[in-house]
């Protein structure tokens, strides 16, 4: 009956993650996804069987449970869409400090000198080590994104940084290979220094990248908490641990190919390159004058233009602004104005973010352009309206070749009739360099809370 339950858990991963690829069916893949894991869950605590003996200490396991399942909930329940970049890393990690505890725990019954000689028991120390170094960098790297993300951790970079981290990674791999194939007397000690050490290049490892290259971070250390869950799966020969593993380290590795091919950057640059970081505003130069426009000229040109494109971006997100702009989405439909959503993959702090901020506002899932279609679109469009987005539309990463974002694929906005950009401020973006659209003659700045302006200008068009 629990290999059967198993299996059921197992393939509703495949299918809930197979849901997910559709806006449409993502929200009853997700509920069938955790439905299944539900279901492994309750069958491991009352029917695993070891010798014919359950599970014992039920209550501390209830216990965990009730109280992991109510911090959840309520921490789910209360994030703002702001902040859900935060809480994705956050609870990644926390996905990496079970795996890596879960290795810890059974390292123990690993070492008994009875099993020395077991080349079984040294391949399950090779599981074992896996699983708490690649779960403890999650951990700690994912803690460190999770401070960026919020504001709380700047970017941190030194000279010969990069050589440091390799020769942390080195001695991790070294001490690891010692413990498990000659098996010391200070076997226990060993271990600890390279749980450390993992902790430690987790830290250094994230530490130096800059913002911009938040939404790669988090994929892939989504994908190496994966990796570190099927290691536990590996451990005590359970399916769906493995199953469920090996989903989340493809998907991770898969998406954060995507981020970088989005980006136009290999895995390397992102790594190595701490794009974003305190480097990246050396790059600014002299720009010539920008020029403002009015609510009123805004509501103007955007009621009576034939096709508006919304290119929405972290500035929308930050001033709640989603409603709204569903709100001015319907009036301009209503008066016979064709609207669509120009959407960058990495648009705002982490995969799909804009994508899950517009559905919150019942968007239309149709009007939600990639960004390949709405490049193809600007051409005919009259008016684009960008929200807050700045890197995704900076010209330089066609234009000029000095750029830190240089070659990075963009939302070809410039291409419009007319481009109007609501910022708080002329404030760089993440990348932190100067955008030259904002310069351009056909770009017209809006300045102002996105959400304010927006409600002002639903105003402005109706007395219009």
């Amino acid at each position: 009956m629990l290999s059967l339950i198993y299996l059921i858990g197992s393939v509703t991963f495949i299918v809930g993650l197979k849901m997910l690829s559709n806006p449409a069916s993502a929200r009853k893949g997700n509920a069938i996804a955790a439905g299944g894991m539900t279901l492994a869950i309750l069958g491991t605590i009352f029917l695993y069987r070891n010798h014919g003996e359950g599970l014992h200490n039920y209550g501390w396991i209830m216990a965990g449970l009730l109280i992991g399942g109510v911090i959840g909930l309520v921490s789910a329940k209360r994030v703002k869409m702001t902040a859900m970049p935060e809480m994705v890393s956050l609870f990644n990690g926390m996905g990496g400090a079970c795996a890596a505890l879960i290795s810890v725990v059974e390292f123990e019954h690993m070492i008994d000198p009875i099993f020395r000689e077991s080349a079984p028991v040294r391949m399950q120390l090779v599981i074992i080590f896996a699983g708490m170094i690649i779960g403890a960098v999650s951990f700690a790297g994912s803690v460190i994104a999770w401070g960026k993300l919020n504001g709380s951790i700047r970017d941190v970079s030194f000279r010969g940084q990069h050589i440091f981290n390799l020769l942390i990674l080195a001695v991790i791999l070294l001490l690891a290979v010692i413990v498990t194939a000659m098996l010391p007397p200070a076997t226990v000690v060993l271990f600890v220094v390279v749980l450390l050490l993992s902790l430690l290049y987790g830290v250094c490892f994230v530490l130096p990248i800059g913002g911009a290259d938040m939404p790669v971070v988090i994929s892939l250390l989504n994908s190496f908490t994966g990796v570190a869950a099927a290691c536990g799966g590996f451990l005590y020969n359970n399916p769906v641990m493995l199953t469920g593993g090996i989903l989340v380290g493809s998907a991770g590795t898969i998406l954060t190919i995507l981020m970088c091919k989005a980006m136009n950057r290999s895995l390397r640059n992102v790594l190595i390159g701490s794009f974003g970081g305190p480097k990246a505003a050396s790059a600014n130069k002299e720009q010539g004058a920008y020029k403002e426009i009015s609510l009123s000229d805004t509501a103007v040109i955007m009621a009576y233009a034939q096709k508006v494109m919304i290119v929405p971006g972290y500035g929308l997100a930050v001033a709640q602004a989603q409603h709204a702009c569903h709100e001015l989405e319907t009036l301009l439909e209503a008066r016979g104005v064709e609207v669509r959503y120009a959407i960058h993959p990495v648009a705002g702090r982490m995969p799909g973010h804009m994508n899950v901020l517009l559905a919150e506002a019942d968007v239309s899932y149709e009007k939600l352009l990639e960004m390949e279609q709405a490049n193809g679109q600007f051409n005919t469009t009259d008016v684009v309206l960008v929200l807050g987005a700045n890197d995704v539309v900076n010209p330089a990463a066609k234009n000029d070749p000095a750029s830190p974002i240089y070659g990075m694929p963009i939302l070809e906005v410039e291409n419009a009739r007319s481009v109007i950009v609501n910022k708080r401020s002329m404030k760089p973006g993440y990348a932190g360099i100067e955008n030259d659209l904002f310069f351009q003659p056909k770009t017209s700045m809006l300045f102002g809370d996105a959400k304010h302006v927006i409600q002002q200008l639903v105003a402005e068009i109706v007395n219009s």
